[in-house]
């Protein structure tokens, strides 16, 4: 174990240095933010009766989604693993006396977390200080505060455990691209990251939460802006862990295959 520890906190250290590239990104994901809400001010204008979570809440949703985007974000992959897979120097880490799955897991966890501890604050700062309904608002009670930081770290695990599939797919195809894309357009769109869950119809809705992409942000962002709340916690926060164990288990024991199974150079 604490060989990964030490790769998690190299990786976390190398990835605190980047902070002219995290006060970009602040900027940027600033800027989104308030596109975006922006964009939903004019549809709630047009009729605010006819969305099942109020201004306040959607605004709350997307400032924390762009806070903690680096947490969610599935395009953020690493190239350094895609790239050892495809030349062959993969080889060098299966000499090595590691797990090459809990490495990459921990070193990924280490990337999302450094990326979010130097871009969240500044955003969530500014955020809470906008007027309302713009701005963001505060939890509605410290339970729910404490739920959203669990569901938060458990909403990470699981997309970084997707993400891990990624990885592990690429020892079977020529070209890591297609599942990139492919994978990428169904987390961005099934988790919530383009359209909240809720807004979707509740036919669909349904179908969508109970798949692992709606066990990423949707369930901590819902959470904390007050549109989960009681009892209705239990069945997210489960699902939440039963994808993390599923993802988990079928990654891990799939890179165990492919590992006994690697060839190149034709040896």
């Amino acid at each position: 174990m604490n060989k990964y520890l030490s790769f998690f906190r190299l990786r976390f250290a190398m990835g605190m240095q980047y902070r002219m590239a995290a006060f970009a990104g602040v900027i940027t994901q600033f800027v989104w933010g308030a596109m975006e809400i922006l964009i939903y001010t004019a549809f709630y204008d047009a009729n605010a009766a006819a969305f099942p979570m109020t201004f306040q809440a959607t605004a709350t949703y997307i400032w924390l989604q762009q806070a903690f985007l680096a947490f969610f974000m599935a395009w953020f992959m690493e190239e350094e693993i895609f790239d050892s897979i495809i030349s062959g120097n993969i080889v060098y880490e299966l000499c090595r006396p590691i797990r090459i799955y809990n490495m990459w897991f921990a070193r990924s966890v280490a990337n999302r977390l450094s990326r979010a501890v130097l871009r969240c604050f500044p955003i969530l700062i500014i955020a809470a200080f906008l007027p309302k309904p713009y701005g963001m608002s505060a939890p509605s009670s410290a339970v729910n505060f404490m739920l959203f930081l669990v569901t938060m770290i458990l909403g990470l695990l699981v997309t970084v455990s997707f993400c891990m599939l990624v990885y592990v797919l690429t020892f079977f195809t020529v070209s890591p691209q297609g599942l990139r894309i492919c994978f990428v357009s169904m987390v961005e769109f099934f988790a919530g990251a383009v359209i909240p869950l809720p807004f979707f119809p509740d036919k669909i809705r349904t179908v969508l939460e109970l798949l692992p992409f709606a066990a990423m942000q949707n369930v901590p962002l819902r959470i904390y802006s007050g549109d989960l709340s009681g009892i209705a916690i239990v069945k997210p926060v489960v699902l939440q862990i039963t994808w993390l164990i599923i993802l988990t288990a079928v990654g891990y024991n799939l890179c165990r295959y492919a590992e006994k199974r690697v060839r190149l150079q034709g040896g």
